[in-house]
């Protein structure tokens, strides 16, 4: 018939250019036109510079107390910018030094629920019924306990034991302890139904072994909603530490953390009310910041929204 292309080149003038794009550049763009995750992207980026040089940036050590010429709860002037406290610290460096911790726990526990979480979830999801159904028991049994009263727990039992780092390091493995169940529970049921698609039925078909399957095809797959919720994990484990600090078992003092500072504050809180205010606007935008990542990272890797 008249005006039907029968030649391959004939074929390829026909056809519908299309933009092929992998699920991770297109979630990369949708991600980069959220101007709220954006922003609370380079808002993170900016506290961890200042954690990173948190003794470079800090005008004065956080620990020293200049009592002969600073002063007690002095007002913020040009050599103290944020006043200082009943010790005669200076806030601002405190600030800026308890950035490290709080920034340390939210991302380091993260990383250890990460390394617990999905080899536990893949094995549960890859192993038979029997050892399926004892390891979701046993998570459900860590998921009902409450969960800062087992990291309560566990920082007691941890600091008994000489562990690098110190109590910093104890909290990070106390919060990792208890917050890996949910990423485990997600990473049973992401490979759970990941296994009955048909590109792993046709990997299986080919030859592959259980092994291949789970790194090459499951592993991968699953990794979308595992970042979200370890995104959304830190802001969690940012409070837990505050928490921790604020009731007096966080880390060691006199090292610098917001909670801390929160609760020093409190004790002067009708004198200068600021000392409670400062630590609390750092850990409240802190834990906004990566909400909202993770809000926008939730969205794009939402595959319907593709």
């Amino acid at each position: 018939m008249a005006g039907v292309p029968g030649t391959a080149a004939e074929l390829e003038g026909w056809a519908v250019p299309t933009e092929h794009h992998s699920l991770w550049r297109d979630a990369l763009r949708r991600m980069l036109r959220n101007r709220l995750a954006m922003v609370s992207l380079f808002v993170v980026i900016a506290l961890v510079v200042v954690a990173v040089f948190a003794s470079q940036i800090a005008p004065y050590d956080p620990n020293a107390q200049n009592c002969g010429t600073a002063g007690a709860l002095k007002d913020p002037s040009s050599s103290h910018w944020l006043g200082t406290d009943q010790s005669c610290r200076d806030v601002l460096s405190r600030l800026i030094h308890g950035s490290r911790v709080s920034l340390s726990v939210g991302i380091f526990s993260q990383i250890a629920v990460l390394l617990i979480a999905v080899p536990i979830g893949a094995f549960a999801a890859l192993s038979s019924r029997l050892t399926d159904n004892l390891l979701m028991r046993f998570t459900d049994l860590i998921y009902a306990f409450p969960a800062l009263l087992a990291i309560i727990l566990l920082r007691r039992v941890l600091e008994g034991y000489d562990v690098p780092g110190g109590s910093l390091t104890v909290i990070i493995l106390a919060i990792a302890l208890v917050d890996w169940v949910t990423i485990a529970r997600l990473v049973r049921g992401q490979m759970l139904s990941l296994r009955e698609r048909d590109f792993v039925l046709a990997a299986r078909a080919m030859g592959a072994r259980g092994w291949r399957i789970m790194f090459v095809h499951l592993l991968p797959n699953s990794l979308g909603p595992v970042i979200v919720s370890l995104t959304f994990g830190v802001p969690v484990a940012i409070f837990a530490e505050s928490a921790l600090s604020f009731i007096g078992i966080g880390v060691d003092p006199p090292t610098a953390t917001w909670g801390a500072m929160v609760d020093q504050g409190y004790r002067a809180v009708f004198a200068v009310p600021m000392l409670t205010v400062y630590p609390a606007l750092a850990i409240a935008t802190t834990m906004m910041a990566f909400t909202f990542i993770g809000d926008g990272l939730r969205d794009a890797l939402d595959p319907h929204q593709r």
